[in-house]
């Protein structure tokens, strides 16, 4: 560092994306709660386990090749611009890195490196969007999912399948912004319509819970078992989500020369496309977003706790595409329009498709996420994607077009083919005994057979 005030910049850089990781880990705490609430006490300690193990299997894969997807697939390949991303690019301090050299995991810029201060924290605020990739397919398919397969989709849904549509739609170079116009600052797409699509993918081959349809084919309603801790594990995610926000900006950039403004010197915070926003039109809208949701559930599910607070959530993702350039206003109806949808989308899916999501998953992100992309690109219609010369502006139909990638093309069928896959290994579900005796039964069961075993071994 050349100077004072340049050292002061990147360890300002450093500790404001080391404070989003912090901020966002309680988002990772929020659903191991808000899973638990919702799931019958029989399967508790299966479903703390599998949000457990996620953390080791997406860190790994991440690390090797999910950060490497990221940086070398914004062109598809071969979509728009070529093949992988090979040429030198600057990236927050980093210059003089390919792509693909950048992120590669035996790179000194990979480790403890005094020259480099912003890739480590950067990785690991990536690597929480992840998580959370993993956590939210994880809360549809409680109770009735073995430990193997849960573990095989979160590495694919984590380090393969939201990498790719992060490069494609998430990243300054990549295709979609560039051809399609597409926008989305804070990931109503990237990651919960795609995890929502992958989610329903893998549920239509899962199938329901033992007792979730009757005879007849109606859906009965299996509750909450703890509602409070459904409550304090969601307050939990909406408060890890304002790392999620900050993590999607790029806190002090200058802009001038990013827009050929030769000579001329802009400092402020950017999006992730290195699109100019501020911190303080981001946190109104923020709010604007979680109340909006918070009504619309209470009033289209006649104030059922559980969509009230669920509601909250839905409202964010629906409002999060265009919440660095929305006013408040918009972000509120943004919000309440989503998540009436995805509440009337669940229910409609559910009866029609015998589609058991426990916790409303596929709903408030998927469907909410969905819904925020299409109205995005109508209220947006014309604002430029990015800052960069030739990119496509904000448009109906390359949102529509967006959302369609997001959760069909990287979402729905990944997660259904993988399904099939596991499903005709014999590896997919739990068998239906297991599964009425609770898989915590099964852990202790074999928890007790393996310590009668030491016994006889040690006579």
């Amino acid at each position: 560092m050349d100077n004072e005030l340049t050292a002061l910049r990147t360890l300002f850089t450093e500790f404001y994306y080391w404070m989003t990781v912090v901020l966002m880990f309680l988002i990772h705490v929020g659903f191991c709660m808000y899973e638990v609430g919702a799931s019958r006490y029989k399967h508790h300690q299966h479903t703390l386990m599998k949000n457990t193990l996620l953390i080791p299997l997406v860190t790994i894969t991440w690390f090797f090749f999910g950060w490497w997807i990221y940086w070398a697939f914004p062109n598809g390949p071969y979509i728009h611009g070529g093949g992988l991303i090979l040429e030198s690019e600057a990236f927050i301090g980093v210059a003089g890195f390919g792509a693909n050299e950048l992120a590669n995991p035996t790179n000194a810029l990979m480790a403890v490196n005094l020259n480099d201060h912003i890739m480590g924290v950067f990785w690991a605020a990536f690597l929480l969007f992840s998580w959370t990739a993993a956590s939210i397919v994880s809360g549809a398919v409680i109770e009735r999912i073995t430990t193997f397969a849960f573990g095989i989709l979160a590495i694919a849904i984590g380090s393969v399948f939201w990498s790719i549509d992060a490069a494609w739609g998430w990243h300054f170079n990549g295709w979609m912004v560039k051809l399609l116009g597409y926008h989305d600052a804070y990931a109503s797409g990237v990651i919960h319509a795609v995890c929502g699509g992958f989610a329903l993918g893998v549920l239509a081959v899962l199938g329901p819970r033992i007792g979730k349809f009757s005879s007849s084919g109606e859906p009965r309603n299996i509750g909450p078992r703890n509602p409070w801790l459904v409550c304090v594990g969601l307050f939990l995610i909406f408060t890890g989500f304002w790392g999620f926000y900050a993590a999607c900006n790029i806190p002090i950039f200058d802009l001038g020369p990013e827009y050929g403004m030769e000579g001329v010197t802009y400092w402020t915070a950017t999006n992730i496309y290195i699109t100019p926003t501020t911190l303080g039109g981001i946190t109104m809208n923020f709010l604007m977003s979680l109340s909006g949701g918070f009504l619309a559930g209470y009033w289209v599910s006649k104030g059922d706790p559980f969509w009230t607070y669920s509601g909250g959530l839905a409202g964010i993702i629906a409002a999060s595409a265009g919440n660095d350039l929305y006013h408040p206003m918009q972000s509120l109806i943004i919000a309440g329009i989503g998540t009436y949808c995805a509440y009337k989308l669940h229910y409609i899916v559910e009866r029609r498709f015998k589609i058991d999501d426990a916790v409303g998953a596929v709903a408030v992100h998927g469907y909410a996420g969905v819904v925020g992309l299409v109205i995005c690109g109508f209220v947006l219609w014309g604002y430029p994607s990015s800052g960069y010369d030739g990119y496509a502006a904000i448009n109906p139909i390359g949102m529509i077009i967006g959302a369609v990638i997001m959760f069909g093309v990287l979402g729905f069928l990944p997660g259904w083919i993988l399904a099939k896959i596991l499903h005709g290994a014999g590896k997919l579900r739990i068998p239906r005994d297991v599964e009425l005796a609770g898989l915590d039964y099964n852990i202790m069961e074999q928890a007790r057979k393996d310590e009668r075993a030491v016994a006889s071994s040690n006579r």
